[in-house]
């Protein structure tokens, strides 16, 4: 009788090894998700708990009470930058992710403390941003659902979908501001940096004036095919056989690899279409016109 207490400690003492690897699949498996807005990325880790035909919200999920917005430990969210998040700054960091759901309008807050598990650990002061968001009406989600089903270059949409509630929040981010900082920070032989600032900025359509000086700045850096030439299919067979005509009679058009510069000066009063051949698109935008129209300059593929 006085081993039988030693014995089980011994017994469990040997167990332990073989029950720290062994692993059983969880009812509310972990997910983790990254996602690239702009130039700031956003991971997301949590627990998803399914459906399984049990009420979800009000029994479930009790309404108008701090939920940790999953199951098991806390769901957390991390920003590599600052953003903001419904219009509201929010700085960069790791936050728990808590939701206090509504009929009408859900609060989702962002609180420093990682480690929540149960909502009663949850403190409020801890709390760094509290932003409304309203509910909306959706298809059976079956399996609880953090995501981004809208991304773009300045903003994203993180929606949280379970049962038939779907919750939509905006987060910004500021991508100009990084690549202004990333070209102040590059080599002052680097003229790959301002042109790929140039070309988003074009392509975006905003901070035309400044990216005009940065693929100036690009081309006194080292001028080459890359920022003076426009990108594109060469021509094809058919636009070589103009050529050659033209050529021998004395008439040849400019070819593909005009410089940016000579291309915008040649754009028509209609802002759109330029002398020239070879279906290319080049991402400049016009300067010659008087009320600094923006114009994509054209060289279109001769016919035959």
């Amino acid at each position: 009788m006085k081993l039988r207490f030693p014995l089980v400690l011994a017994a469990a003492a040997l167990a332990a090894p073989a029950l720290a690897q062994f692993e059983a699949p969880a009812p509310s498996p972990k997910a983790t998700l990254t996602q690239r807005v702009g130039l700031t990325d956003v991971t997301i880790s949590y627990s998803r708990p399914s459906v399984k035909g049990r009420v979800i919200w009000g029994e479930l999920v009790p309404m108008d009470k701090p939920w940790r917005t999953g199951a098991n430990a806390a769901t957390t969210i991390t920003f590599s930058d600052d953003v903001t998040v419904e219009g509201q700054k929010l700085a960069a960091g790791t936050y728990s992710i808590v939701t206090i759901p509504g009929k009408a309008e859900w609060t989702v807050i962002f609180n420093t403390d990682t480690k929540l598990w149960w909502e009663t650990e949850y403190d409020q002061a801890k709390d760094s941003l509290r932003v409304k968001a309203k509910p909306q009406a959706s298809e059976m989600t079956e399996t609880f659902s953090i995501g981004f089903p809208s991304v773009g270059s300045t903003n994203a949409v993180l929606e949280i979908a379970w049962e038939k509630v779907r919750v939509p929040v905006t987060i910004g981010v500021d991508a100009d501001a990084k690549m202004r900082k990333s070209i102040a920070a590059a080599e002052a032989a680097s003229w790959q940096a301002p042109m790929m600032a140039a070309r988003y900025w074009f392509d975006q359509k905003t901070n035309r004036e400044e990216a005009w000086k940065l693929l100036e700045k690009s081309i006194a850096t080292n001028r080459n095919y890359a920022n003076v030439f426009p990108q594109g299919p060469r021509p094809g067979r058919r636009g070589q056989a103009r050529r050659s005509r033209e050529g021998r009679r004395g008439g040849a058009r400019p070819r593909q690899g005009r410089p940016l510069q000579a291309e915008r000066d040649r754009v028509r009063e209609d802002g759109r279409r330029v002398e020239g051949e070879g279906e290319v698109e080049a991402l400049v935008i016009d300067r010659a016109g008087n009320a600094g129209r923006e114009a994509r300059v054209f060289v279109a593929a001769a016919s035959v």
